[in-house]
């Protein structure tokens, strides 16, 4: 059994898609980050950066507890522990890491910088703006590039890389990026989005919507409660 402590995110749902997908057994446990239940030490002793995803595999190597937090070393063991959506080949593993990789490193942050500078950003700033959404739309042309050349982001199989990737651009729109202009991500993003599993996955606390319009929400997610020492 699998406890993963996770809410509506894009980083939340590359969790919830995977274990649909492998099936493994889960329990979700909400997280309310608008509200701050990402600082409590219970929290903090699985994530000691303060970030959902989360997770105990009650069932971990040699029988014990292992606890994990960082969604793409989470998705790596998920990986590894079914034998799914990442090849042991060692070519093959490492184009679906890098990939990864290539996720974690910079589709994440500067699609979530693009968002929030667009969108949440208490007063318009043209230089980080322009900055985040031309950087925004690199990133999407080098997908496209990519996704030119294969059917996925690795390659021929779907894989790890996608299944992190994918989440990050259900919010093309607010990052200032018009996906009509890529059309190689377009038919990936339907086809990953057409999956059984990943629609389960997506409704994973659907209906719970983190908080970001009032003042205490806003100070826990984007002010100076994320630096408080703890």
């Amino acid at each position: 059994m699998i406890d993963l402590y996770t809410c509506a995110t894009p980083n939340g749902h590359k969790l919830h898609i995977m274990l649909e997908e492998t099936g493994l057994e889960y329990i979700a446990h909400p997280v309310d980050i608008g509200a701050g239940e990402q600082f409590e030490p219970e929290f903090l002793a699985i994530s000691p950066n303060n970030k959902i995803p989360a997770m105990v595999d009650q069932d971990g190597p040699g029988g014990e507890p292992l606890a994990m937090f960082e969604s793409g070393a989470m998705l790596i063991y998920l990986a590894d522990k079914t034998g799914r959506f990442m090849p042991r080949e060692t070519r093959a593993r490492m184009g679906v890491l890098q990939w990864l990789m290539f996720q974690m490193a910079s589709v994440g942050p500067m699609l979530g910088q693009a968002h929030h500078f667009i969108k949440y950003a208490p007063e318009t700033l043209s230089y980080a703006v322009d900055r985040y959404r031309n950087e925004a739309n690199r990133l999407y042309g080098v997908m496209d590039r990519r996704l030119g050349e294969s059917p996925y982001l690795a390659g021929e199989d779907y894989s790890i890389a996608d299944i992190a990737t994918f989440p990050w651009l259900r919010s093309a729109s607010k990052q200032g990026v018009d996906m009509n202009e890529y059309p190689n991500v377009q038919r990936w993003f339907e086809t990953v989005n057409g999956r059984p599993a990943v629609q389960r996955g997506l409704h994973v606390f659907k209906e719970r919507k983190t908080d970001v319009t009032s003042e205490r929400a806003r100070e826990v997610l984007f002010g100076s409660a994320q630096y408080r020492r703890r």
